[in-house]
């Protein structure tokens, strides 16, 4: 089956953490509507569920599986569960991350704060793309790596989240330099300004804190793009349309 991206995803075997909402649950759908076969965790168990019943009452083939990606067990065992049903793994989307500390001055932040949005956005994607190129080898494979325009050129509210979308745009370069020539591929997305619960809870803070108008904060809110836009980008990087498209890509 051939989407609107483009990408041929049939008999693509991806895995996608953070899948349960946002970009990630956007591309959850996208990738299984194209063919693939998706297996997807999230923290969010009950969410995860109802997303997976929902593609299944359409006919469309996923598991969930519950995980924390801070939890190296967890991460294997996610992995595991694409290579135990379906003999591989090609594709992995990282899209599990969080966002907190807006609008906290650097001398004010918590170090726990901090900590942990570097525990979950880092460690955790480290500990994705470990167990998922594990069990990419020796066959090769995909992986996107879901960072921030707030990583690379600043501007975001947290000094925590742009630090740490920073590190992960730094995990996928050195990844992909360290794996250039071999059948792994790398992409880093970047998206802009997207309508997931993270940065629509994002625009309510910076409104508040901000004084704006229910008026002005509406605004703000048609000025995020849609999480399918996104994965448009994603699934055709998944396919073998993309097959020699290295980097970097910025969304809106």
């Amino acid at each position: 089956m051939t989407g609107p991206s483009g990408g041929n995803l049939s008999g693509k075997v991806i895995v996608v953490t953070g899948g349960a909402s946002g970009i990630g649950r956007a591309a959850v759908e996208r990738c299984a509507a194209q063919g693939a076969a998706v297996v997807f965790g999230d923290l969010a168990s009950s969410d995860g569920a109802a997303v997976a019943g929902g593609l299944h009452a359409r006919g469309l083939g996923v598991t969930f599986v519950p995980v924390d990606v801070t939890v190296e067990a967890e991460c294997a065992r996610l992995m595991g569960a694409a290579t135990d049903a379906f003999g591989r793994l090609d594709v992995l989307i990282a899209c599990a991350g969080i966002l907190q500390g807006a609008f906290v001055d650097i001398a004010d932040f918590d170090d726990e704060v901090f900590q942990h949005v570097l525990d979950v956005n880092v460690r955790g994607m480290f500990l994705s793309v470990k167990h998922a190129a594990r069990a990419m080898s020796p066959r090769g494979g995909t992986i996107l790596l879901i960072a921030s325009g707030a990583g690379v050129i600043g501007g975001s509210s947290s000094y925590a989240y742009g630090t740490s979308k920073a590190a992960v745009h730094g995990l996928g370069r050195v990844l992909q330099a360290n794996k250039d020539g071999t059948a792994l591929r790398v992409n880093i997305v970047c998206p802009g300004n997207i309508a997931t619960p993270l940065k629509i809870r994002n625009v309510e803070d910076a409104a508040r804190a901000r004084g704006l108008s229910a008026a002005q904060l509406a605004a703000a809110r048609r000025g995020l793009a849609d999480p399918d836009g996104v994965a448009k980008v994603l699934a055709f990087l998944a396919s073998d349309d993309a097959a020699f498209v290295r980097g970097t890509i910025f969304t809106r």
